[in-house]
């Protein structure tokens, strides 16, 4: 599965529509379709999608461990980032 079927994956589970996708990454609806027809999302434009989607990203290792980053993770990294 691609990042963009992820992408669509994820905004289909929170009923959201490409144009609110767009808003949350601050790009028009048509540079957003761009990213999907491209498969050209960079991980600050998950972050971000995750972050305005209340989603959580996680990392899984070949055990089924997993590492998640909540929203508020994202926000602690934020602010430290600003500091």
């Amino acid at each position: 599965m691609s990042i963009s079927d992820k992408v669509k994956a994820a905004l289909a589970l929170r009923g959201k529509q490409n144009t609110e996708a767009a808003a949350i990454l601050g790009i028009t609806p048509q540079a957003f379709n761009n990213k999907l027809n491209r498969n050209s999302f960079f991980m600050a434009d998950i972050i971000k999608l995750a972050e305005g989607l209340n989603l959580d990203i996680a990392f899984t290792d070949k055990d089924g461990q997993r590492i998640v980053f909540l929203p508020s993770d994202i926000e602690d990294m934020k602010e430290m980032e600003n500091n």
